[in-house]
């Protein structure tokens, strides 16, 4: 299994680097418009939604959705609005964290929920990356550093777990168990770490480097609700993984989990840290 996920990774990774760092932000808003699509594809599925036509059209509306977003651009709110929505989200994912079997029975209710929480996810998570993307200074650079701190985050958390945190105090046992809080702090070093050389390669010093450093722990805890609330979809749904699209990685929405729930946030910090 892990030589799956380091060969699937080695393979992904240029390439989406390639990616951001070379497309122009329209562009890169419709790859990663396409990207959250696939992701709301799988959302749905262990949301509740049974009928493929019927997920179909949730689809579909979502497409609408990200085309009026993207047309609204220029608003000088809604945008802000959303990313401030989408960071207070991920508080509010917290407390229903903690109450883990909040919305598990399989009622239309609860169905409908995890649908709208999954518009929650999905749609401040587009328009912070592609804010970030479109920032006149290094935007594409900035994108590329929010995935970095994630990947470093997933990569720092997983040998701090494996290594050193066998037998530890376990974050959250009923979601997902293999999680520790040794795993946590392995997380926030090595991504603090990046953070500090990219700030400083990016012309951030002094204080907004440190601010710069804070975001960034905020960011990758933010990210790992993320992905203890994906753990929880698929706890609630009874299966393994969002689907089968990566070998040795599960599904996008998998590979994505972390994403949703760190760009609102890196983006809020960064806005206010005026990079």
């Amino acid at each position: 299994m892990l030589r799956q996920r380091v060969l699937t990774a080695l393979l992904l990774a240029p390439l989406v680097i390639l990616l951001i760092l070379l497309l122009p932000t329209s562009v890169f808003a419709c790859l990663l418009a396409a990207a959250f699509l696939a992701a709301i594809w799988e959302w749905t599925r262990l949301a509740g939604v049974k009928s493929r036509p019927a997920r179909g059209a949730l689809l579909g509306v979502a497409l609408l959705v990200f085309i009026a977003l993207w047309a609204l651009r220029t608003s000088t709110w809604l945008w802000p609005a959303l990313i401030v929505a989408g960071t207070v989200w991920w508080l509010l994912v917290c407390v229903w964290l903690r109450h883990f079997a909040f919305a598990a029975a399989p009622t239309p209710e609860n169905r409908n929920l995890k649908l709208l929480a999954g518009a929650f996810v999905v749609f401040p998570a587009w328009v912070a990356g592609v804010e970030i993307h479109g920032s006149p200074s290094y935007g594409h650079v900035w994108t590329f550093l929010a995935m970095l701190l994630v990947w470093a985050a997933d990569t720092g958390a997983y040998f701090a777990g494996s290594y050193f945190g066998k037998g530890k105090r376990k974050l959250a046992p009923q979601i997902s168990p293999g999680k520790t809080w040794t795993g946590v702090y392995g997380a926030f070093a090595t991504s603090a770490a990046v953070a500090a050389v990219a700030g400083w390669l990016l012309g951030v010093h002094d204080l907004r480097l440190l601010g710069l450093i804070v975001v960034t722990i905020v960011t990758v805890a933010s990210s790992i609700v993320g992905d203890l609330l994906e753990s929880l979809m698929k706890r609630h749904a009874n299966v393994k993984d969002s689907g089968a699209l990566f070998p040795g990685h599960g599904g996008l929405l998998d590979r994505l989990d972390s994403v949703f729930a760190a760009l609102p946030v890196f983006a809020l910090g960064k806005l206010l840290l005026g990079l």
